[in-house]
C-alpha cells in the first residue's frame, strides 16, 4: 500500500509538473505573440476547460497522494525517505498555495472583465505580467515536490 501511495504520489506530480512546465515553457510564451484581444480571449477560453474532471483529479492528487504516503507507517521506509516525501508535500501544498491565493484571482478578474467591457489592452496589462509571475513560482514549487518525491523512491 505504501509503495503504491508513493507511487501515486510520484505520477500526480509529475503530470500536473509536466503541464505547469508546457505552460511556463511553450503556451504563455507563443500567447505571449498574440495581439492584446486574441490574447485575452485564449486565456479566458483555457480558463473555462481547463479546470474539468480529469485536472481536478490530478490538481488534488498532488497534495492528497504525498500526504497519504507520508501519514503511512511503513517500518522499513527510512527517516530520510519521509523527510523527502513531506517536503515534496511542502512544496506541493505550497503550489496550490500560490495558484489559490494568485492564479486564481487573476483568472477571475479576467473572466469578470469580459462583462465590462474594459479594453483588452489594460485587462492583459492587469493580468499577464501578474499571472506569468506566479505561474513561475508554482512551476518551481512543483518541480521540486517532483524532484523530492523521486528522490523518495530511489532513498
Amino acid at each position: 500500500m505504501a509503495t503504491t501511495l508513493l507511487a501515486l504520489a510520484v505520477a500526480s506530480t509529475g503530470l500536473y509538473a509536466g503541464f505547469m512546465l508546457i505552460f511556463l515553457t511553450g503556451i504563455m510564451p507563443a500567447l505571449a505573440r498574440l495581439d492584446d484581444a486574441t490574447f485575452v480571449d485564449a486565456m479566458r477560453r483555457i480558463n473555462e476547460y481547463v479546470p474539468k474532471p480529469v485536472f481536478l483529479l490530478v490538481f488534488l492528487g498532488v497534495v492528497a497522494f504525498p500526504l497519504a504516503a507520508f501519514l503511512v507507517a511503513v517500518d522499513d521506509r527510512s527517516d530520510t525517505q519521509r523527510w523527502l516525501i513531506l517536503a515534496g508535500l511542502v512544496c506541493a501544498s505550497l503550489n496550490h498555495l500560490v495558484t489559490v491565493a494568485g492564479n486564481v484571482p487573476l483568472n477571475n478578474a479576467l473572466a469578470a472583465s469580459e462583462r465590462t467591457g474594459e479594453p483588452a489592452s489594460a485587462v492583459r496589462a492587469a493580468f499577464e505580467k501578474r499571472w506569468n509571475s506566479f505561474h513561475l513560482i508554482r512551476t518551481v514549487l512543483i518541480l521540486a515536490a517532483f524532484g523530492l518525491l523521486i528522490a523518495a523512491t530511489l532513498n
